[in-house]
């Protein structure tokens, strides 16, 4: 079991900035209904150019910065993570988003 949880995280190591940025996006799109729905009750009274306006800058560049903003850092967070336990880390965080997307009804 040793030998396999190694051979994993060997395997997992250099796909760990694209796991993070999948882990993230993956948060972005469970909540990312939230997000927009509270930014909606708070411009809900701007006009119409300004709601666009805002909603562009949200989505495009609000999820964007924070998307290529916080990879690094969940990277740097899984990379701390020993070998023996990195591969059940991440599908444990796997099977967590699937749960976060269940109950949110993102499935």
């Amino acid at each position: 079991m040793e030998q396999f949880a190694l051979s994993f995280a060997a395997w997992l190591k250099p796909y760990i900035h694209n796991i993070s940025m999948m882990i993230l996006a993956t948060l972005l799109v469970i909540y990312g209904n939230d997000v927009n729905a509270f930014v909606r009750k708070q411009v809900a009274n701007a006009a119409f150019i300004v709601r666009t306006i805002i909603f562009v800058l949200v989505c495009a560049f609000g999820y964007g910065l924070l998307l290529v903003a916080l990879t690094p850092v969940v990277a740097s967070a899984l990379t701390k993570i020993p070998s023996i336990y990195l591969g059940f880390v991440v599908v444990g965080i796997f099977l967590l988003l699937g749960w976060l997307a269940e109950r949110k009804k993102q499935m």
